[in-house]
């Protein structure tokens, strides 16, 4: 029995096995999504058409386009932000003029946001662009490679 355990523990592990190999951080999932968000930030901000616009307040602003109206909870859940983040996304867009809010009247504990007509605006224009940073991102890919993508990055969020 013991010689039959001592055999296989002297077996050669797989080539493919994680055991057999270095640890390397660039084959680490967090850190390849985090080097992709960084191209994908920079390739937005270069085509999006507004510089001082960043990723997640453009995002924002899309989702207040797409409703109307919605609470700053209801947003930030939306666009997939913290309320941190959220209560900051949405005051640098209060100062631009690009956001507007009121209370809710059927809870005061809600405040309400809508685009401004210069948010508006600017939402539109931003809009035409938005397609294009997407194609330029996904552009090592072949089309099949992109949908692939795309659908595995969701199951994952």
């Amino acid at each position: 029995m013991r010689g039959n355990v001592a055999k296989k523990q002297q077996e050669p592990k797989s080539a493919t096995s994680s055991a057999s190999r270095p640890y390397r951080i660039e084959e680490q999932v967090g850190y390849l999504l985090r080097r992709a968000h960084q191209r994908a930030s920079a390739i937005f901000q270069v085509s999006i058409g507004d510089p001082n616009i960043t990723p997640t307040q453009y995002s924002s602003m899309v989702k207040l386009n797409e409703y109307n109206e919605l609470s700053q909870n209801l947003l930030g859940r939306l666009v997939g932000m913290d309320k941190a983040t959220m209560q900051g996304v949405v005051r640098r867009l209060k100062e631009r003029g690009l956001v507007d809010s009121r209370p809710d009247p059927g809870d005061a504990r809600r405040t309400l946001l809508s685009l401004t007509t210069e948010g508006q605006r600017l939402v539109n224009k931003l809009l035409i662009n938005g397609p294009a940073v997407s194609r330029e991102t996904l552009k090592p890919l072949t089309a099949q490679e992109q949908r692939q993508l795309l659908d595995l990055l969701s199951k994952i969020i």
